[in-house]
C-alpha cells in the first residue's frame, strides 16, 4: 500500500526540493491551473476592453475612464473583501466571484453580437468587475496556505507569482493577435472560456476551512480588527511598509517606458514593446528563481534584491544605448519580482489564518498606491527629463531601504518568526499580539486533499 504524505512532508524533504515541488501535489495543481486560466483571461481583457472603449468612442480619455472604473472599486472595496474572505469558505467565495465574472463578460458579448453595445454599458460592466475582484483576489491569495500548508508556501507563492508575471507578459500579446485574427467577438469567447476553465478547475480543489473568531463582530468591527492587527504586529507592519517603497517610488518608472522609447532612444512603439516584454521576462525569471531556491524568505535577500533593483534602475535611466537599456530593465524586474515574492510569502507565513484575508486585502490596497508615485515622478520627468526622474527615484528608494535596514528593528525578527512558523506549522501564529483577539481554539488545520500526485 503506498505511503500517503502531506504536502508539508514532501516539500520539507530536501532531497525532493525543486522549483516545481508544489506541483507534485494534486490539489495545488488544480489551484494553479485555475489561477493561470483566470490571470490569462484577466490580463487579456484589460487590453480587449481598452481596445473596445477606443473603438466605441475614438477617444483616448475613454481608456482612462475604463481603467479608473476597474481600479477605483478595487481600492475602495478591498477592506470589505478581506473581511468576507475571512468569514466565508474561500473556495466557494472564489467560485461565486468567478461565476459573476462569467455573467458580466457574457453580457458584454451578447451586447456586441446584437450590435447595441454603447460605451456606458462597458463602463457599468467594468465597475461591476472591479467590484468583484476585491472579494476574489484576497481569497485567491489566502487559499494557497490552505492548500499547501506553511512549509510548502514559499515554493507555491513563487510559482504563483511566476505564473502571474507570465500572464502579464503573454496574455496582452495573445489578445492583440486574437483581435487581429478573429475579431473582438471571438476574443471575448476565448476569455469567457478561460474564465469557465478557471471555475471548473476550482471545483476540483477541496473546500477550505476558515477559523471563526471567538469574538462576534460587525463587518466594520472585523475590518477594524484587521487594521489593528497590522498596526500592532510590528514585523507585519514593517513588511507592508517596506513593500510600499518600490510601489510608490520605483514601479512608476513603467509608465515612463514610452518616454524612453520615443524621446530617449527613438525606437517608437516597437521599442516600447521590447522594453515591456523584457520587463515581463525579468519578472518571470525572478519569481522562478525564488521557486528554484526552495528556501523560506530571508530578509537579507529581500534587502539585497531591493538594492539591486534600485541599482539596475539607476543604470537603466542613464543608459545611452537601447540594447543596454533592454538588458537593464530585464535585470531590474528580476530583482523586484524576487523582492515582491519574498515579501508576500513572508507576510503569509507569519500571520494567523483568521486575519489572512484582511491582510491580503490590505496588500491589494498598497498596489493601488502606484498612481501616488506616478504623479510626482511624471512631474519630474516633465521638468527635467525621464532619465533624471527615474535615476532620482532609484536613489531615493535605495536611501529609504537603507533607513529600514538601520532603524527598523522589527524586520530583524522576521527570519526567526518564519522559522518558528514553518517548524511548528500547527502552532498558532500571532500569539505575540495579546491585544488582538485570537481565534477560537481549534485542532490543527487538516491537509487538504490526498497524496501528492494522487
Amino acid at each position: 500500500m503506498p505511503e500517503f504524505r502531506s504536502v508539508d512532508t514532501v516539500l520539507a524533504d530536501g532531497n525532493k526540493a525543486s522549483a516545481f515541488s508544489s506541483l507534485s501535489y494534486q490539489q495545488f495543481r488544480w489551484l494553479f491551473a485555475s489561477n493561470q486560466a483566470f490571470f490569462f483571461a484577466m490580463n487579456g481583457q484589460f487590453i480587449v476592453r481598452s481596445y473596445l472603449a477606443f473603438k466605441l468612442t475614438d477617444s483616448a480619455l475613454a481608456l482612462g475612464i475604463v481603467n479608473l472604473a476597474v481600479a477605483l472599486p478595487m481600492l475602495l472595496i478591498s477592506p470589505f473583501g478581506g473581511v468576507v474572505a475571512d468569514r466565508l469558505e474561500r473556495r466557494g467565495l472564489i467560485m461565486a466571484c468567478q461565476f459573476a465574472l462569467l455573467l458580466n463578460e457574457g453580457l458584454v458579448l451578447v451586447l456586441i453580437l446584437t450590435g447595441v453595445l454603447e460605451f456606458w454599458h462597458l463602463v457599468l460592466v467594468v465597475i461591476l468587475i472591479g467590484s468583484i475582484f476585491p472579494f476574489m483576489m484576497p481569497a485567491r491569495q489566502a487559499i494557497v496556505m490552505d492548500v499547501v500548508g506553511r512549509r510548502g508556501l514559499a515554493n507555491a507563492m513563487a510559482l504563483q507569482m511566476g505564473g502571474m508575471n507570465a500572464a502579464r507578459v503573454v496574455a496582452p500579446v495573445l489578445a492583440g493577435f486574437l483581435i487581429f485574427l478573429v475579431g473582438i467577438e471571438w476574443t471575448y469567447v476565448v476569455a469567457i472560456a478561460l474564465y469557465a476553465l478557471a471555475l471548473a478547475s476550482m471545483t476540483r480543489v477541496n473546500r477550505s476551512r476558515t477559523e471563526a473568531s471567538a469574538v462576534k463582530r460587525t463587518v466594520f468591527g472585523d475590518m477594524a480588527e484587521g487594521f489593528r492587527y497590522v498596526w500592532q504586529d510590528k514585523p507585519v507592519r514593517a513588511l507592508l511598509f517596506l513593500g510600499i517603497v518600490p510601489i510608490t517610488l520605483m514601479m512608476p518608472f513603467q509608465t515612463l517606458l514610452v518616454v524612453f522609447a520615443e524621446d530617449v532612444w527613438h525606437t517608437g512603439s516597437l521599442g516600447l514593446g521590447i522594453l515591456q516584454g523584457a520587463a515581463g521576462v525579468g519578472g518571470i525569471a525572478g519569481s522562478f528563481f525564488v521557486a528554484w531556491r526552495a528556501k523560506n524568505p530571508a530578509t537579507r535577500l529581500m534587502f539585497s534584491s531591493m538594492f539591486a533593483f534600485a541599482g539596475f534602475l539607476f543604470l537603466f535611466a542613464l543608459s545611452p544605448w537601447f540594447v543596454l537599456g533592454v538588458a537593464l530593465v530585464a535585470f531590474s524586474d528580476v530583482f523586484i519580482a524576487i523582492f515582491q515574492t519574498l515579501n508576500n510569502t513572508a507576510i503569509n507565513l507569519i500571520i494567523p489564518d483568521h486575519v489572512r484575508g484582511r491582510v491580503m486585502s490590505l496588500m491589494m490596497m498598497t498596489f493601488g498606491l502606484t498612481p501616488l508615485g506616478t504623479v510626482p515622478v511624471s512631474a519630474v520627468a516633465e521638468a527635467f527629463g525621464a532619465p533624471v526622474a527615474v535615476a532620482g527615484a532609484s536613489v531615493v528608494s535605495a536611501l529609504a531601504v537603507a533607513a529600514f535596514m538601520i532603524w527598523n528593528r522589527s524586520l530583524r525578527l522576521v527570519d526567526a518568526l518564519i522559522t518558528e512558523s514553518t517548524e511548528s506549522p500547527s502552532a498558532p501564529s500571532g500569539s505575540r499580539l495579546p491585544a488582538v483577539p485570537t481565534p477560537a481554539a481549534a485542532p490543527a488545520a487538516p491537509v487538504i486533499g490526498g497524496a501528492p500526485g494522487s
